[in-house]
């Protein structure tokens, strides 16, 4: 019996080895949180240097920086993180929260994405079991994590990551593995007009812009994986998750200025993988409260 057999038959070992290796890519979506708003700057830069002719500028500028190079960095001091400093979760523990060199504190954002990523990937696992179901949920788990902090931090979700989610929640029910091909072509549709068409309700009605086109993309992409079916659920629960908990976001982290925009994808990604995973139960109760 080879460690495929062995996954498929044994929970068990499919709950452990999803775990670790979930643990571990928590690790690789900290660098590309951080990583993609930097790279995405610095692209737009070049570009904007290289329409005005400043090559001097654009040739200084233009060191390697993508996903794996340079290695990464204390923020603080620019001392490079060694190995034993980059293990999930364990480092942080060890190093107290700081950095070895300049004693700084680290953010606690790195080992509680970490934390997340693990347990979202085992629940994951727990659900569907061994299978394809698998593999693609939690894909769509990884790039929901890293567009919610990156929308979080930034305000700006990147086509980059919204464009291949969408694609690839096509293809991936090309072979129905959540839906029909019809279903998820009609959730990637409905998905994007529907928040596009209360884009411009709003923008005629009072003027200003409510929410950014990349909101549009990211609920086309959960409309992709999960079908046209869960989009009402989707739409209503981001709502509701962004008056409730991005009120208290404003009220807490932004110190209760009232001004302050609040980032509407986070809200998409927390109610998209609910009602992509659970999305029996989820058309269930829309069909009773219909």
């Amino acid at each position: 019996m080879d460690i495929l057999d062995l996954l498929e038959s044994n929970m068990t070992l499919l709950l452990v080895v999803v775990g670790v290796f979930s643990l571990l890519i928590g690790s690789f979506l900290n660098a590309v949180i951080y990583r993609v708003p930097v790279m995405l700057e610095r692209s737009w830069k070049q570009d904007c240097q290289e329409l005005f002719g400043n090559e001097k500028q654009v040739s200084k500028n233009s060191e390697t920086f993508n996903i794996l190079t340079p290695r990464s960095q204390c923020p603080s001091c620019g001392h490079s993180i060694t190995a034993w400093e980059n293990i999930p979760v364990i480092s942080y523990l060890f190093l107290q929260g700081r950095c070895s060199s300049c004693k700084q504190s680290i953010s606690i954002e790195y080992p509680l994405v970490e934390i997340i990523t693990t347990v979202l990937s085992v629940l994951l696992a727990w659900k569907f079991g061994y299978g394809i179901q698998l593999l693609a949920s939690l894909v769509f788990l990884w790039v929901l994590i890293v567009l919610f902090m990156i929308d979080a931090k930034t305000m700006f979700l990147p086509d980059n990551l919204t464009y291949p989610l969408l694609w690839l929640g096509i293809l991936i029910n090309y072979n129905q593995i959540f839906v029909s091909l019809e279903s998820s072509v009609l959730g990637a549709v409905f998905g994007y007009l529907s928040l596009w068409s209360v884009y411009h309700l709003f923008k005629l009605l009072t003027g200003k812009e409510g929410m950014g086109y990349g909101d549009f993309k990211l609920l086309a992409a959960i409309g992709a994986w999960g079908g046209w079916q869960i989009l009402p659920f989707v739409i209503m629960s981001s709502a509701m998750f962004g008056a409730v908990l991005g009120s208290i976001w404003m009220y807490v982290i932004q110190r209760n200025k009232e001004s302050s925009p609040i980032p509407f994808g986070p809200w998409l990604a927390m109610a998209g993988f609910v009602a992509v995973v659970w999305r029996e139960d989820v058309i269930h109760i829309m069909q009773v409260f219909a």
